[in-house]
């Protein structure tokens, strides 16, 4: 009888049993691998805006409140962005003909704002409030890094959905007395984790099952 299949034809059919097998398991890892990456949750990407503004010297050399530009930021979901004007207060003064700042001279003399490109951005379907997180005790740099050494400003955080619920599953260690929460070089005492749950408390914050809902975050 003609022998059909080859001595190795049986070696074959089981590495190809075994790849069809291990492929959807690969490509979910892959996947996941892909999605927690930082090509994809854009984390430490600095972007390239139409001036380069460096918190590094407005913040931490100057030390320039958070509130001073971003007005909105203990009221609305949104912290705002300066307008021309803002920046104007003080560039009308010092460095009046500098070229970098040539945008932000056309900007005023035109009217027209400048065109900052978002650093921070979250999917649509995700609600999040500055204000809400300001008002219990959330510091800046609790999200946004060490924002007083940044020269141009960059995603510190994956800011992913485990991120986030890593912190309202237990908000008490990033929780910062409210004078403090501007304060770009405040570190936690080194008992935090009684002075967080204090605060939780002190500050109504709901439980972590509440956090936990989908409807927080989901609206």
């Amino acid at each position: 009888m003609v022998q059909i299949f080859r001595p190795g034809a049986d070696a074959v059919a089981r590495l190809v049993l075994v790849s069809l097998a291990a492929a959807p398991v690969f490509g979910v890892g892959l996947a996941y691998a892909y999605w927690r990456s930082p090509y994809a949750t854009q984390q430490d990407v600095t972007r390239e805006q139409p001036v380069p503004f460096s918190h590094e010297h407005h913040v931490g050399g100057l030390g320039i409140d958070c509130r001073y530009c971003h007005t909105s930021v203990e009221k609305a979901a949104f912290p705002g962005i300066p307008p021309t004007e803002t920046c104007m207060s003080c560039h009308s003064q010092i460095w009046t003909n500098a070229p970098m700042l040539a945008p932000v001279r056309t900007s005023l003399a035109e009217g027209r704002p400048l065109e900052w490109r978002k650093v921070h951005t979250l999917p649509h379907y995700v609600y999040f409030n500055h204000a809400v997180h300001v008002a219990k005790g959330v510091g800046c740099t609790t999200c946004h890094g060490p924002i007083q050494t940044m020269k141009l400003v960059r995603q510190v955080a994956p800011l992913t959905m485990s991120w986030c619920l890593d912190c309202h599953r237990n908000p008490g260690p990033n929780l910062r007395p409210r004078e403090a929460v501007f304060d770009v070089t405040w570190t936690p005492p080194p008992d935090q984790k009684a002075a967080g749950a204090r605060l939780a408390e002190a500050y109504h914050v709901k439980s972590p099952d509440r956090l936990s809902e989908c409807s927080i975050c989901h609206r």
